[in-house]
């Protein structure tokens, strides 16, 4: 395959989230009322992939982080591309990372950059 027929890509996670603050309440001087706060943490990852060459951009919306979301968000990106065009997906080495998320690709490839 000829190089003016690659698309070079580059794939990150980010986590979005609610986290607990400090609650404070006014009360009377030597008083001490009960505060009901929220006690939990809700989050949602973006998986997004972009290349910079033509600005084409893919993303996924997941509950968690796993070897399967990296397939299925990888998967959208594969069945976006042209038949005649191959992608090199640039990644960090992160755990669900694994060498072999992009074996059932015929026209992607991953570079993962060293930790």
């Amino acid at each position: 395959m000829s190089l003016d027929r690659v698309d070079i890509w580059f794939q990150d996670e980010a986590r979005f989230g609610q986290q607990i603050t400090t609650t404070r309440k006014w009360a009377s001087t030597g008083s001490r009322p009960c505060v009901v706060k929220q006690q939990q943490f809700e989050y949602v990852y973006l998986f997004a992939a972009v290349c910079p060459a033509t600005g084409e951009t893919e993303a996924l919306i997941a509950p968690w982080v796993n070897k399967e979301i990296m397939q299925q968000h990888l998967d959208l990106k594969s069945k976006r591309k042209a038949s005649e065009r191959h992608a090199v997906v640039i990644m960090d080495s992160a755990g669900w990372h694994t060498d072999d998320i992009a074996k059932d690709f015929t026209n992607m490839s991953i570079i993962k950059r060293p930790p």
